[in-house]
């Protein structure tokens, strides 16, 4: 009947609109034209007041042109990898400079060993940094949408630059403390700033790509300041081999501030402030296909962001005072604790303290350095895994078994490091297990935990509070870090050994706020992230996942990956199955199987229980 119904109704339609035919052309145009004035009539902001007084600038006729739009992809895939290496260069410059015996004695913190004063002054000086990283991404996070992305990366790189010339001339700890915090400050402008304007500038196509080499020139950075200082240690002249490193940063500095302004502005900002053609421009340089369907849904986003301009707003995420407003608080939290575990699992201990960690270990203290460094060599190649194990894997289970792996590493290292300080025969064979088990360590972290506390926010957060959303997790990023390197030297000296198992117990005490409160983003849209978020309505994933489930929408697995076959069915209207053993088995015979003594369950319910927690 409802075939029949179908094809009378289909046959009916078809039938006016052979006898009609203008009709129908008439009201489609009509929807369609309704349609494009409401987009094309938007009410933009006008320009800040305040922009004029700040330098730099997007230009149309300074920005650099290729014949080809991937040779564009490319050059713009690289400034910012530049971008993202100096951020890790400026991140790691600190670790050798603090055992500077000039730098120690002009900085009136020597001796460290054996004086609490001096211990926490040395961690003051690291962790200030991050105060200024925490000021500088909410500025510059405010200032990217009011001035535009380039204007906001050239403000923050002035400020590195005038922190950058402080710090290598450094006469006193005062001296030293401001000049951290300055640098904090436009570090933490380029570092909120940068992954937006090169995440809305690129084409998507090769994102994985990106993700990789962005995160390796991450870590690049941060081991080519480690050997830049190593071999500078070995002249004579201790007072140059400290300052030359922190004045090397002022070449990164000019490249990105200077290079920054030949490049094109955000497509969507420039849309948003009424420049359609500037936009269209912009997109035609960085696009090798058809720009108007991009253009138009740009439109769309632009129109939107400006119906919920209110949200747009630092309190407004704190202190919502409607519905959509609460669902960004929450995705706020989840950003910036995020960020904050990612620094617990103890990657900044062991980075920046690396040679008191070999050290202790039972190492010399040039060995120590070498060991260091390699380290960190080795680190740099481990980020490329990341791009296997988050698309193979999904972002919970890559979390999950990292942390997992990550504790066991520690634990062992730190039961192998308390017999590699007592002096005996076995004792070089203990540091041995210590060294190898570090770089274990950071080799799984960088394969797993590195990369995603940066991604899940660019996937979580709507596009109109997109930059907002970049500064809240860099937020979180420097509360982590500046806990973590102010405590460590305490607890190096006090604990010892006990550091290393502390580590692990962090690492244990992540994985259930992983389980339990993030949903899986990998194979997902934005739309499909407002759903959960919109619906869910529990801290709890699994929970969400239910509610979700019992108001009839078809993806509600929100603690498993969406794999591409299991999204076109989605598209297409069919029910998704949970896929491996037992796949296609509906809600009640799950519940059906709860119910089972264990005995007496079937083999895959176990392992379907791991799946549906997204870690199996």
């Amino acid at each position: 009947m409802a075939t029949v119904h179908q094809e009378n109704t289909d046959s009916k339609a078809s039938s006016e609109s052979e006898n009609f035919p203008e009709k129908h052309g008439t009201m489609a145009s009509d929807e369609k034209s309704k349609e494009d004035q409401e987009i094309d009539n938007l009410n933009y902001p006008p320009p800040w007041k305040y922009e004029k007084y700040f330098i730099g600038g997007y230009s149309h006729g300074r920005m650099i042109k290729f014949k080809n739009p991937k040779t564009m992809y490319k050059a713009i895939n690289l400034f910012a990898g530049v971008a993202i290496m100096f951020y890790g260069y400026d991140q790691g410059v600190m670790s050798q400079v603090n055992l500077n015996p000039h730098y120690q004695e002009l900085m009136g913190i020597a001796p460290i060993e054996g004086n609490q004063r001096n211990v926490a002054a040395l961690g003051g000086i690291v962790s200030v940094y991050y105060g200024g990283t925490l000021i500088g991404a909410l500025v510059a996070g405010s200032l990217a949408d009011r001035m535009g992305r380039i204007k906001a990366v050239v403000f923050g790189s002035l400020w590195a630059l005038l922190g950058a010339v402080l710090q290598a001339s450094a006469m006193n700890i005062t001296w030293m403390c401001c000049a951290r915090v300055i640098a904090g400050v436009g570090v933490g402008a380029i570092d909120c700033v940068i992954p937006v304007w090169s995440a809305e500038v690129s084409s998507h196509s090769a994102r994985g790509a990106f993700l990789a080499i962005e995160f390796f020139m991450n870590i690049g950075g941060l081991a080519l300041a480690y050997w830049i200082e190593y071999f500078a240690y070995l002249d004579p002249n201790k007072e140059m081999a400290w300052r030359t490193p922190l004045a090397l940063q002022i070449v990164f500095i000019l490249i990105i501030g200077f290079g920054i302004n030949f490049f094109p502005e955000s497509p969507r900002w420039l849309m948003k402030m009424g420049r359609e053609q500037e936009s269209r421009n912009v997109l035609k340089a960085t696009r090798d296909a058809d720009v108007e369907y991009e253009l138009k849904t740009i439109k769309k986003v632009v129109k939107y962001e400006l119906e919920t301009s209110g949200a747009n707003h630092y309190a407004a995420m704190l202190l919502p005072k409607d519905k959509y407003s609460k669902q960004l608080r929450w995705r706020v939290f989840l950003a910036v604790w995020l960020q904050i575990m990612q620094e617990l699992v103890g990657i900044g201990v062991i980075t920046v303290y690396a040679v008191d960690l070999f050290q202790d270990a039972g190492f010399g203290l040039q060995l120590s350095k070498l060991l260091a460094g390699f380290n960190n060599i080795s680190y740099m190649f481990s980020v490329v895994f990341a791009v296997y194990t988050l698309d193979r894997y999904g972002r919970r289970s890559t979390m999950v078994w990292g942390a997992v792996g990550m504790a066991l590493e520690l634990l062992i290292a730190g039961i192998l490091d308390k017999y590699a300080q007592i002096k005996g025969p076995h004792q070089r064979s203990f540091g041995a297990g210590v060294a190898t088990l570090t770089f274990l360590y950071t080799a799984t972290f960088g394969a797993t935990w590195l990369t995603t506390p940066w991604l899940y926010p660019t996937e979580i957060f709507p596009l109109n509070v997109r930059a907002k959303g970049g500064a809240w997790s860099v937020v979180g990023w420097s509360i982590g870090n500046g806990i973590v390197t102010m405590i460590t030297p305490f607890l190096f000296q006090a604990i010892s050994y006990g550091t290393l198992l502390l580590l692990f117990g962090l690492n244990i005490f992540c994985i259930p706020f992983i389980i339990l409160m993030y949903p899986e983003t990998a194979g997902r849209s934005l739309e499909q992230m407002d759903t959960f978020f919109e619906h869910g309505g529990s801290w709890n994933v699994f929970k969400a996942s239910h509610r979700i489930r019992d108001k009839g929408i078809d993806d509600w697995r929100w603690t498993k990956k969406m794999h591409e076959g299991e999204q076109e069915e989605l598209e297409k209207g069919r029910r998704i199955s949970g896929g491996g053993d037992g796949a296609g088995r509906s809600p009640e015979e799950d519940e059906k199987d709860g119910r089972m003594s264990w005995r007496k369950r079937p083999g895959y319910t176990f392992r379907r229980m791991g799946s549906n927690a997204g870690i199996m």
